[in-house]
């Protein structure tokens, strides 16, 4: 069954609940469910971890179009189109967070993994468009720590720089 676990674990999985449902016990791999519910656990914090990342980084894509690169055509034309970029990841975290209550108190130290790893993918993805070398961003373009609380970056109605 250990094989089955590392081979097929879908099956290995429907395996396991049918031998649940039947209640026979005796049978379960224990070692192997055990393993498999820690690492779900974890799952569900990286989900929102992941989450928060790809919000995060529009937000700081946001941020720096609006209060650096101050480009009106962008302002005009563009920035705006980001809005469901930055609402999509937000409504994901709701409803992670409404089937999955126990991250509730992690969520501030989540959001701070999330914006340590967000910073230098905003910062390649902005570059990638930023021909005015002056304002091409670096590894210190952003502050050290994340400058919102997640409180802020989950509001619906809350945008950087208003």
């Amino acid at each position: 069954m250990d094989n089955l676990y590392k081979t097929d674990y879908t099956r290995w999985l429907g395996q396991q609940r049918e031998l649940l449902e039947n209640r026979q016990f005796d049978k379960l791999d224990i070692d192997n469910l055990l393993e498999a519910m820690d690492s779900e656990m974890g799952d569900t914090s990286n989900e929102l971890r992941s989450h928060l990342r790809i919000l995060l980084i529009h937000l700081l894509k946001y941020d720096y179009q609006k209060r650096v690169l101050k480009d009106p055509w962008v302002e005009d034309k563009v920035i705006y189109t980001w809005i469901p970029s930055i609402n999509n990841p937000r409504g994901e975290i709701k409803e992670h967070l409404k089937r999955n209550p126990s991250l509730d108190p992690m969520t501030d130290e989540i959001l701070s993994e999330a914006y340590y790893s967000a910073k230098p993918r905003a910062t390649l993805e902005l570059n990638k468009h930023i021909r005015i070398k002056e304002k091409r961003l670096n590894k210190n373009s952003f502050p050290e720590q994340c400058p919102w609380s997640f409180e802020q970056v989950t509001d619906d109605d809350w945008l950087p720089g208003d």
